[in-house]
């Protein structure tokens, strides 16, 4: 149900086309929320459908024009009844803790290199994360968007440290073995 709500919210920010949103989701929000390009469109149809969000008018012909949408009332109060709705934490889904696992009983052939690997996507993700921190926060934020979307990116960097400890923390063990 997630999807419909990031997209909201990223219409909120700025009114956009579904390419733009796309982009954007590369960019920024599918850092914590991923969607393909083909899941965008199809939610933007579905808000569209259900009057949370229209199309703005364009002076542009229809052929080979980008719709650009924008946020209904309707669709403000669905996010606003989200953001408030309680929700209970989401269970760790992680294949390589199942693999983990599994090598527990299998043996640990090829782990090591997995794990090695891991750590260094991990790395890099907080290299990234850090440097949108300094770009974008390198003060401290001066109203509640900026220190809100400052908190969500903080989760981000916090969440790569927990895992850049754990992975290097499984691979002593996984060597000491």
């Amino acid at each position: 149900m997630s999807l419909p709500h990031a997209i909201l919210t990223a219409l909120l920010e700025k009114p956009s086309s579904g390419l733009e949103l796309a982009r954007r989701f590369d960019r920024s929000i599918g850092y914590f929320w991923s969607a393909t390009h083909q899941q965008i469109y199809r939610e933007l149809g579905r808000l569209e459908e259900k009057a949370l969000i229209r199309a703005l008018p364009s002076d542009r012909p229809a052929q080979g024009k980008r719709k650009e949408y924008e946020v209904l009332p309707a669709g403000r109060a669905e996010l606003t009844g989200w953001v408030a709705r309680r929700e209970d934490p989401k269970q760790i889904r992680d294949p390589l803790l199942l693999r983990m696992r599994a090598a527990a009983v299998v043996g640990t052939g090829g782990l090591e290199a997995e794990l090695e690997r891991h750590l260094e996507l991990h790395r890099r993700q907080l290299a990234e994360y850090e440097d949108i921190e300094r770009r974008d926060f390198g003060e401290a934020p001066a109203d509640e968007p900026d220190r809100l979307r400052h908190l969500v990116l903080q989760a981000g960097i916090d969440q790569e440290t927990f895992w850049i400890g754990w992975l290097t923390k499984a691979l002593a063990g996984l060597r000491t073995t």
